[in-house]
């Protein structure tokens, strides 16, 4: 097999195991995927919540993310809030509401890491996230590049 399908197949691999293993919490709250990946987004990088951030660092459709944003606010895990500086630009946070979904998505997400790092020394989990960080910003310079 090429290493470019190595690669990719490695990196699918991945996300169908996280997905897999959140479906758990879709299913205990009622939740579908996206909304579960926006839960987790808005967790996991403060300072980046708004609807574009979500679709700029997921790599989500804008419409999937705008129509998951209303469900959530409907169920009150989210809510709303207009920037102070620009008026355009919609701010978004969790709710107190979410709480036990943002735990249950804490011990999903270690669980991860303890299975695709089994076997891995300390060292060999640096050196991966150093890999991975080189990795990540050649792809985005790369796609820079195209634009």
């Amino acid at each position: 097999m090429e290493r470019n399908t190595d690669i990719l197949i490695s990196i699918r691999k991945l996300i169908k195991l996280y997905e897999a293993m959140l479906k758990t919490v879709c299913q205990n709250y009622h939740l579908t995927q996206i909304e579960t990946d926006i839960i987790s987004f808005l967790q996991n990088n403060p300072g980046r919540d708004t609807a574009g951030d979500i679709v700029e660092l997921r790599m989500l459709s804008k419409g999937n993310v705008s129509q998951a944003v209303e469900n959530l606010i409907q169920k009150s895990l989210l809510e709303r809030s207009q920037d102070q500086d620009d008026r355009r630009k919609i701010h978004l946070s969790l709710r107190p509401e979410a709480k036990p979904i943002l735990e249950e998505i804490q011990r999903i997400r270690e669980k991860f890491l303890e299975e695709i790092f089994a076997g891995f020394s300390e060292q060999e989990r640096e050196l991966y996230a150093e890999w991975n960080d080189r990795i990540r910003n050649n792809a985005k310079s790369a796609m820079e590049r195209m634009d």
